[in-house]
């Protein structure tokens, strides 16, 4: 299938259009030109246009004269455009112009066939002298939803020598003119929405772009639409009334002034693009020069593109944004000289009164606004080259250029340069053709509406350049962007070339998918003929060259391709047929392509693969040897070669081979170096390992360790120079094929000897092999683990690899390193594995010295008697050198095993209620983490096991007690605390303290207790700054800050944990408790604290016990000295970031009375959220100096307040103390009734509460509130509730006692007044009578409703009697009354006995 011209309409009647335009034609008209009959009229709507099929198309071959060849060249003197959808065409010259539109008629011979006749013709001009100079035909999209897909209407569009450009319907009626600039109009270009291709392409707007000699206009495609339908609707209302005048909506356009450019011929609008980063630093740094500076996003440029001359071609770009759109207020435009009768019916469209004033209105130009100026980024500078046109590709990234000197350059329009010329084409006309790839034939469900996809994928698109070049009167069409020509057609020298290159305007994403109009992107007018044509390319066009050798190429990959994706019961036919295919392939990289994919596919056995590639191979070598593609064949011989190590390797492994030897404890002793007891301390680290190391692999029954398949083994490793590498894979596939290689060897399954040297002669080097062996064995550590004789087979293994060439080198300096061992320690040292590790060190160490002591032996029997001994000497440092490291990283695997264990194990101390953040699991460890952690990593990953296991502070101190009973006289704080708890936490705690023991005994720096608490406690307020709703982690945090021993130590971190995450929401706090005036509710907690309110009660009250905290270890840690840090020897070279205990010694000193201030504070928040006090503002309990201090660094000296303080603030005080006081008796007995005494005390929801009395006692003395007016009010409120045992003992504290008995005996007044005149008892209102009537009158002034507790018993009040009479003097005002108190309660208690 080749290229073709296919005619699809002709001309009604085209020498009428020509006389029309070209009135002096008109007069001779040659008998023969178009064999007309002369008796038939010249009317534009004649039919007889049979004849013009049998017009000869070839020209004369004698020279004609010049009205001759004009009267067949007249078209290219015309402006000519037809819309893509073939609705409209126009013929327009100076004045006039020509609508035709297409109609079905009959031709001569009874074909119905499609013709263009006459619809509108007459002159254009409206103002004297102006000249067409370009139009357009614009398809408009219909608004209905029931539309078929075709225009609703068509709109033309023409530019004037006067710079207006008009709009008018296919009827000739004037719809809109617009000044835009006063200078000639050159050229007009559309374009219409188009779908992208893919989600990487920039979705363009519509526009209209209107070329003027020094400036570009541009006119947005929607505003324009909308515009033009107003102005449609307004004709026709007009027509219908005559009076109606709707003015419509305002044209948004840009104008652009081009500088820097001397001429201006064409233009190409390209549209919004968006540059890559690179590009948009390569173009900042051109236009600003070293120092520029760019955005975070690139800008989105519309991006136009001149022809003309200085430069040649311009390339221009405006930044979206830079400037606004102008609005033009659309004129309905009369154009005076059109005579239709339609226009002469709205002729009052304005509502103008006389003619006079009419040719004043048209007289007056419209304002023409100023253009922005847009200064050219670059060009092609060629002086002596002029542009004459430029034609832009459909996917807008080429465009063909013409020039004065016969050439068609392409150019690349992201990058801005030509990439391809075509030379001889003098005056060309030049347009594109895309061709979507047709995949119906292949795909038997419905196509996507999208023109660019489908249900199978996106179809590919070609674009092909045509080239008409009149001189030769030969059309082209050439393959961009360096593709062959593919089509080549005579057509004459007389003919026009149309390429709209747009479709139809006012569709959109959606619209656009449902409408499929036919359109067509290129056309021929063929003036001699009377023929518009169109060229049809077929899409494969684009993928062959001249031979087809690579379509050919290219079908048969894709007949392989699916030939490999069949299931065929015979694999001989198989393999046969795809043997002839890859045969047939002629080119070596298609040939190659095959070739991988046959080796990628899963469905060919293995010796499918080898038979093909060695018929491959031996067909190459039996070719010629120019005409073999060395490549080529060496890539077959490298895929021959890693097939042929497959096999050998697969052989290796399904034989039948099993170790006969048994092995014993004893022969695994000698085999690693060691003892007997180290052989068992070894064996019981591991065993403790194992149990504790409980992860479960996940694994499938196919899951077959030491298999791989022989696509992924090609797959994973390649030949470079004769040398085997593996490609770089992930850890998982890497693993893969090591245990291709030695999973059956480590087994003893398969013979590790013959295996070696099967992989040696591969061309695998040995330290390759190392490395895949190494992560074979670290990665399978629990079947390692369980079956110790596979360290046997790894110490075979070891000694085979170490032994080949170029795995030790003997000439290497002997007091240096050996890159062999370093690279398996190295590998040791970042396992995560460790028992696999220490296993593998063990191993290794034992193989070292066994060659180093072979080497040593070597040298020393080559030494001869009377020489220099240095040799002998170098050897042993040698040797002492590699040893000390090996021994080194074995302590350092033994003690990273020891802490792994231990951050496996488990207890069953766990509360019910397991946050989020401790069931995240634990990193595991290696050695280089450890050593990358800094001198705080190892105390770091215990912290977050015991965060992780929620353990008491109590545990780490159990575990530690035999370090504390090694040193009897050093003291600990709290030995004897909660020793209770601790055994009951035993019994769960399982082999953690011993495994906790253990650790500490390897770490007896890393894990020394102080440091570890401080871990701990950094690590519970850091989980508890992530979730501030579990107050528990914070409590937590402050009982192990307790539990540090130092002070210096002690004091950094509270102030650490103070300064990092508590004074921003102790601030908080105190701002919302002082706004809300009581203890805030949950919402407004959350909302401004970031925590609950019963989690911010909490929080107040474990703030309170840091702050009392770091006022203790500021007093203590002058007689404490500062810790040494140090650290084991095993891990002296650690790094990383400084430890938490290091920062904690490195604060500050606090200002005591600064943190005391605090503590005041945070005393009073605590007591307003704990008792849900109102009407309290925590900060008007401070003067302005007070408030001034707080939340500022507890290091810096503030100015506190000193010396008396104001008696308002005193009274203040005063109140809310005593508030305290009654809330806190409150909260401990009013329900006392029930409970027995040992329960009176209500704890909190987290940890213990506080010594309320007391603590109101200390914050008295603070705030010069006098402490004994504290202390009588809490014996009255004790009476009050009726807890006179407790009253009796906190009497004592009183100092002034008067004052207190005059208190007590008004509230034993109406505990009598409640008994005798509340009850309303018989006895009792005898009794009452019998009283003194002072007395009587005294009870009846008492209200018992005020006390709390009205059912205590008769004889307790009468030993409050008592008790007053004690402390009131005898001279006392009172002392009387007291007295007859005594008689009135004995009186009333004698009833009762």
């Amino acid at each position: 299938m080749a290229c073709s011209i296919v005619q699809f309409c002709y001309f009604q009647d085209l020498q009428a259009a020509r006389d029309f335009l070209f009135p002096h034609l008109r007069e001779e008209i040659p008998s023969g030109a178009l064999r007309r009959d002369p008796s038939k009229s010249t009317d534009w709507e004649d039919d007889g246009w049979g004849a013009w099929e049998e017009t000869e198309p070839q020209e004369p071959e004698e020279e004609g004269n010049t009205c001759k060849t004009q009267k067949t060249s007249w078209l290219q003197d015309c402006v000519l455009s037809l819309s893509p959808t073939n609705d409209l065409m126009v013929i327009a010259r100076e004045q006039k112009a020509v609508f035709l539109v297409p109609k079905w008629k009959y031709s001569d011979k009874g074909k119905e066939e499609m013709q263009f006749a006459v619809g509108w013709s007459g002159s254009l001009n409206v103002e004297e002298g102006e000249c067409v100079t370009s139009a357009l035909c614009i398809p408009l999209a219909s608004q209905k939803r029931s539309s078929t897909g075709r225009p609703d209407w068509t709109c033309i569009v023409v530019g004037f020598t006067s710079g207006y450009v008009r709009f008018y319907t296919e009827n000739g009626v004037l719809l809109l003119a617009q000044l835009l600039n006063e200078d000639p109009v050159l050229q007009l270009k559309c374009r219409t929405y188009e779908i992208p291709r893919h989600p990487g392409v920039t979705e363009q707007n519509e526009e209209l772009s209107i070329l003027y000699p020094a400036a570009i206009v541009t006119i947005d495609g929607f505003s324009l639409f909308q515009s033009l339908r107003a102005c449609r609707n307004q004709v026709a209302k007009a027509a219908a009334s005559g009076n109606e005048n709707i003015q419509p909506p305002p044209l948004a356009y840009k104008k652009w002034g081009l500088q820097d450019i001397d001429t201006i011929i064409d233009h190409a609008s390209v549209g919004i693009m968006t540059l890559s980063p690179f590009d948009q630093m390569k173009t900042a740094s051109n236009i600003g020069g070293f120092n520029a500076a760019i955005k975070n996003s690139p800008p989105a440029m519309s991006q136009y593109i001149t022809v003309g001359s200085n430069p040649f071609t311009g390339f221009f770009y405006a930044l979206e944004g830079s400037t606004q759109p102008l609005l033009s207020h659309v004129a309905l435009a009369v154009a005076s000289k059109l005579t239709s009768a339609l226009f002469n019916a709205a002729s009052g469209w304005l509502g103008w009164k006389s003619k006079h004033e009419e040719e004043a209105v048209q007289k007056q130009k419209p304002k023409v606004e100023p253009a922005t100026p847009l200064a050219v980024r670059f060009g092609l500078p060629d002086s002596r080259r002029h542009g004459e046109s430029i034609c832009l590709s459909p996917c807008n990234t080429l465009a063909a250029v013409t020039d004065d000197f016969g050439r068609v350059i392409l150019l690349d329009v992201a990058r801005g340069i030509a990439i391809r010329m075509w030379k001889g084409y003098r005056d060309a006309q030049i347009g594109w053709i895309q061709i979507v790839e047709d995949l119906h034939e292949r795909v038997p469900e419905k196509a996507d509406f999208s023109p660019f996809g489908n249900s199978q994928g996106p179809s590919r698109v070609a674009q092909f350049l045509v080239i008409y070049a009149p001189r030769r009167g030969i059309l082209e069409v050439w393959s961009t962007q360096q593709g062959p020509r593919v089509g080549a057609f005579n057509v004459g020298k007389h003919c026009r070339l149309l390429y709209p290159g747009y479709k139809i305007m006012g569709l959109n994403n959606v619209t656009s998918q449902s409408w499929q109009p036919q359109t067509y992107q290129i056309c021929l007018v063929d003036p001699v003929s009377g023929s518009v044509k169109t060229v049809n390319v077929p899409f494969h066009l684009a993928l062959s060259d001249k031979k087809s050798e690579r379509a050919k190429d290219m079908h048969l990959v894709k007949k392989l391709a699916a030939l490999l994706k069949t299931k065929s019961p015979s694999l001989d036919l198989v393999e046969t047929e795809i043997k002839e295919l890859i045969l047939d392939i002629k080119y070596p990289a298609t040939k190659k392509q095959a070739l991988e994919s046959i080796l990628a596919s899963e469905r060919l056995p293995f010796s499918c693969l080898r038979n093909i590639t060695q018929t491959l191979m031996d067909t190459l070598k039996n070719q010629e040897l120019e005409s073999v593609d060395e490549g080529l064949l060496q890539f077959c011989a490298n895929k021959l070669k890693l097939l042929q190590l497959y096999e050998s390797v697969s052989q290796l492994n399904s034989l039948d081979f099993h170790l006969d030897t048994p092995f014993s404890d004893n022969d695994l002793a000698v085999l690693l170096r060691l003892d007997e007891k180290e052989l068992l301390k070894l064996q019981a680290l591991l065993e403790k390992y194992k149990q504790e190391n409980t992860r479960t692999n996940v694994r499938f029954s196919d899951d077959k360790d030491g298999v791989l398949p022989v696509k992924t083994f090609l797959e994973y490793l390649e030949y470079e120079k004769d040398v085997l590498n593996v490609k770089k894979i992930s850890e998982e596939e890497y693993v893969a094929l090591g245990s291709f290689f030695f999973w059956k060897c480590l087994h003893g399954e398969s013979s590790t000897e013959d295996m070696c040297h099967t992989l040696e002669s591969a061309g695998l080097s040995p330290q390759l092999l190392l490395s895949l062996l190494l992560s074979v064995w670290l990665s399978k550590e629990k079947d390692i683990l369980d079956k110790p004789q596979s360290v046997c087979c790894l110490h075979t293994m070891l000694s085979l690899l170490s032994k080949m060439k170029v795995a030790i080198d003997e000439t290497w300096d002997s007091q240096s390193v050996s890159p062999w061992w370093q690279q398996m320690r190295t590998a040791c040292i970042q396992s995560e594995n460790n028992g696999a590790a220490l296993l593998s060190a063990h191993v290794g160490h034992s193989v070292a010295a066994q060659i180093s002591n072979n080497m040593t032996e070597k040298k020393f029997s080559q030494t001869v008697l009377g020489a220099d001994s240095e040799a002998l000497t170098d050897s042993w440092e040698a040797l002492s050198l590699d040893t000390e490291y090996w021994k080194l990283l074995l302590k350092q695997l033994e003690d990273c095993l020891i802490l792994q264990t231990l951050l496996h194990s488990k207890g069953n101390t766990q509360t019910s209620k397991v946050s989020s953040l401790q069931a995240e699991p634990l990193p595991r460890l290696s050695v280089k983490k450890l050593l990358e952690g800094g001198k705080g990593g190892i105390a770091d990953s215990v912290a977050k096991w015991i965060f992780k296991q929620d353990f008491s502070p109590e545990v780490l101190k159990l575990a530690n007690e035999e370090r504390d009973a090694e040193n009897p006289d050093e003291p600990r704080e709290g030995v004897n605390r909660g020793f209770l708890e601790v055994s009951e936490v035993e019994m769960d705690l399982g082999a953690i303290p011993d495994l906790l023991h253990l650790a500490y005994e390897q770490f007896p720096c890393s894990l020394e207790l102080d440091v570890l608490h401080t871990h701990c406690c950094w690590e519970y307020v850091v989980q508890w700054n992530k979730d501030p709703e579990e107050a528990r982690f914070f409590v937590r945090s402050i009982e192990h800050l307790k539990h540090i021993f130092n002070a210096h130590v002690q004091n950094g971190i509270a102030l650490m944990m103070w300064n990092t995450f508590l004074v921003k929401r102790f601030s908080a706090a105190t701002y919302l408790m002082d706004k809300v005036g009581k203890s805030p509710k949950d919402r407004l907690c959350r909302r401004d604290v970031g925590m609950s309110d019963t989690a911010m009660t909490s929080f107040l009250g474990s703030c309170l016990d840091l702050l009392q905290i770091l006022m203790e270890a500021d007093v203590s840690r002058d007689e404490i000295q500062v810790p040494v840090l140090d650290t084991e020897d095993a891990w002296l070279s650690v790094e990383g970031p400084i430890s938490i205990v290091e920062l904690a010694l490195e604060q500050k000193h606090i200002h005591y009375p600064l943190v005391e201030h605090h503590s005041i504070l945070c005393s009073i928040l605590y007591a307003v959220m704990r008792f849900s006090l109102k009407t309290v503002k925590p900060l008007s309990l401070f003067d302005s100096k007070g408030k001034n201090a707080f939340f500022k660094d507890l290091t810096s000296i503030q100015l506190l307040p000193s010396g008396e303080m104001d008696p308002n603030f005193i009274s203040i005080r005063q109140q809310f103390l005593l508030k305290v006081v009654s809330a806190a008796v409150q909260a401990q007995h009013s329900a006392t009734k029930v409970k027995d005494p040992t329960e009176e005390a209500t704890p909190t929801p987290f940890g213990k509460d506080q010594d309320w009395p007391a603590l109101a006692v200390d914050l008295a003395h603070h705030l010069q509130v006098s402490e004994d007016v504290v202390r009588r009010h809490y014996v009255g409120e004790l009476y009050n509730y009726g807890v006179d045992h407790l009253g009796e003992e906190a009497i004592l504290q009183v100092h002034d006692k008067e004052v207190l008995a005059s208190q007590l005996l008004v509230l034993t007044g109406q505990r009598l007044a409640h008994a005798l005149l509340h009850t309303q008892t018989k006895e009792g209102m005898e009794l009452l009578a019998r009283l003194p009537p002072t007395l009587c009158t005294w009870l009846k002034a008492m209200d018992p409703q005020d006390l709390q507790n009205t059912e205590v018993p008769i004889a307790t009040t009468a030993k409050l009697v008592n008790k007053v009479i004690e402390l009131l003097p005898e001279k006392h005002g009172q002392y009387g009354l007291a007295l007859h108190l005594i008689e009135a309660v004995e009186a009333i208690s004698l009833p009762s006995l």
